[in-house]
């Protein structure tokens, strides 16, 4: 499991840290020095990288040939570097990569939620967080490129994992469940005052 200081430190503020865990879980490495590559959906093997020299000389033989996938968070190594000497790093610095990561893996839910309309519902949540993992390890969703894609800039509305654990409390501001709303809101009516000024009826003052 990543380290929490770590996802504190230098991952991206606008996911909660369970998210963070379950996207690392789900797509990424626990080796920061990871460096996968894929062509024509065949995944080629590489030596496993022991230093970040190594790492590097990897993502430079095939950046711009096939899919270079690298770090804690797999992190696509050939986006916007037009040549292999532009690839620097901090592409296998475990803060660099999770920060880079998970700010990028941020505008893919943002462009995943969009197409959902943008929902607020905690239920949708889970299916917009499972198709967007599934446009991070391949790079497109509904027929974008999901990684040059521009950024929505829509906050993430929808309640994000934890929020689920908590059923009693208010989410974002959105009404607790009806079911646990039904019973008070019963009681509130049988215990309301007369909001009809019936005084006047029959001529009373």
């Amino acid at each position: 499991m990543i380290d929490a200081a770590l996802i504190n430190e230098c991952a991206d503020p606008s996911l909660k840290p369970a998210i963070i865990e379950q996207f690392v879980t789900a797509a990424g490495s626990d080796d920061p020095l990871a460096v996968t590559v894929k062509s024509g959906g065949r995944l080629i093997l590489v030596p496993k990288a022991t230093s970040t020299e190594e790492a590097m000389a990897i993502m430079r033989q095939y950046a711009g040939q096939a899919i270079v996938r690298v770090g804690l968070t797999q992190l696509p190594a050939g986006v916007g570097v037009k040549e292999p000497a532009d690839l620097k790093p901090d592409f296998v610095d475990p803060c660099q990569n999770l920060r880079k990561g998970t700010a990028m893996f941020a505008k893919v839910l943002r462009i995943v939620a969009k197409w959902y309309g943008n929902p607020t519902s905690k239920d949708v949540f889970p299916q917009i967080f499972d198709d967007a993992v599934y446009a991070w390890k391949t790079g497109e969703f509904e027929g974008v490129s999901v990684f040059q894609a521009e950024d929505p800039g829509i906050p993430i509305e929808a309640p994000q994992q934890s929020d689920q654990t908590r059923p009693a409390e208010l989410v974002h501001g959105e009404e607790a469940t009806p079911k646990d709303v039904q019973p008070e809101t019963m009681q509130d009516v049988r215990h309301a005052g007369i909001r009809i000024d019936l005084s006047r009826i029959g001529g009373q003052q």
